[in-house]
């Protein structure tokens, strides 16, 4: 993969520096990695736990919506020995990229439980693990908890390494997302690969919001994105208001106002909205109709929005499938920044740029595999 390249001539030496600036600001452990045969390291996990962890650990198990995403991020996927039963299910359209990479491999593992952390204690002590990785989505009910934790720790006498997965939403919830992957990375002896992918999303979201930053805001676009996946598909009503690639690339979401987790707004504030562009979670295809594009074909008051009327509807991928995909929240903004200000971005090929971005995290360039299982709606204008 070509140097990460940042705008105005940087290169990848202020990622090496970002990564120096993680790693001075330290790791969540406390403990100290004890010498010889059956080494052991003590860390604090995400939720103030102290676990006592084999170092490194030779097989491990992740429960919980996105657990896994992680292992993957931090090239850790070959020490997985158990899935739970989402891994193993053919999806008619498979929204994760870690599982259109690694899908083949995780299917023939044994079963450790239900999906989002419904775990089989039985089936992980069957198993054996050194080590058990439990997480669940911020703000929802799919979360997991110390109490849980602590739980299937007794239960099967594994180590059990906890924390929240958090989110690009906020600060908060990004120091939670930071929180884990640290706590993850320590656990594996991967610290400096955790350092690397914090600081590739650092320098990725500086690049975005350097671009645009200058944008008087009268010259902003306003903005809507409908049909928002959140534990399934949904309509245009479905939306994110505080949607990070709106914000990285300065636009005007016209639904901002309604707080930061998942909402659905009323189609009559659409309507008075009127932004000018329309983007589309082309997840919703998995709706009758098509979803959100099958309303705007149909719906009288969706029809005269002067987006739908003047062709500027566009689809992004789906980045909510069994909790967040970062790697696609990152390459959506850049198609969203290119459409919005293509002077801003004209360096920049949107579908080439998904690849890079997928190939840091995953491992593999999934995008057009991705974009066909949506029917390449996604980066693409949707002719209504």
């Amino acid at each position: 993969m070509p140097p990460f390249r940042y705008r105005g001539g940087l290169t990848a030496a202020v990622l090496a520096a970002l990564v120096l600036v993680m790693l001075a600001a330290g790791c969540t452990g406390t403990g100290t990695v004890q010498g010889g045969t059956g080494e052991t390291v003590t860390i604090t996990d995400g939720f103030g736990r102290t676990v006592t962890v084999p170092s490194p650990p030779e097989s491990v198990v992740s429960s919980g919506s996105g657990c896994l995403r992680y292992l993957v991020y931090l090239q850790s996927q070959d020490l997985t020995v158990g899935v739970d039963d989402i891994e193993k299910k053919d999806q008619t359209i498979e929204g994760r990229p870690y599982a259109l990479a690694y899908g083949s491999q995780f299917k023939n593992l044994p079963l450790i439980g239900e999906f989002r952390g419904k775990d089989d204690p039985e089936k992980i002590l069957g198993i054996g693990p050194a080590v058990v990785f439990k997480t669940g989505s911020t703000g929802t009910a799919y979360g997991t908890s110390a109490a849980e934790a602590d739980k299937l720790q007794e239960k099967t006498g594994i180590p059990v390494v906890a924390f929240p997965y958090g989110s690009l939403r906020n600060d908060a919830e990004k120091a939670e997302m930071y929180t884990g992957l640290r706590t993850m990375g320590e656990v594996l002896g991967k610290q400096g690969r955790a350092e690397e992918v914090i600081a590739y999303i650092e320098a990725t979201i500086a690049d975005l919001e350097a671009r645009t930053a200058d944008i008087p805001e009268a010259d902003q676009k306003t903005v809507y994105i409908g049909g928002v996946s959140s534990a399934g598909a949904h309509g245009i009503i479905s939306t994110e208001p505080a949607y990070p690639p709106f914000s990285w690339v300065n636009t005007k979401n016209v639904a901002a106002g309604l707080g930061t987790a998942h909402a659905d707004v009323a189609k009559e504030a659409l309507v008075d909205w009127d932004p000018d562009y329309l983007f589309i979670d082309v997840g919703t295809i998995q709706m009758e109709s098509d979803g959100a594009i099958g309303e705007l074909k149909t719906d009288p008051a969706l029809k005269g929005l002067t987006a739908t009327k003047e062709g500027r509807v566009y689809g992004v991928l789906p980045y909510n499938f069994y909790s967040t995909n970062y790697e696609t929240v990152l390459a959506n903004a850049y198609f969203i920044g290119k459409t919005l200000y293509p002077d801003r971005f004209e360096d920049v090929d949107p579908e080439e740029k998904a690849d890079e971005i997928y190939t840091f995290f995953i491992g593999k360039p999934v995008f057009d595999e991705h974009k066909n299982q949506y029917r390449n709606l996604g980066f693409a204008e949707i002719t209504l």
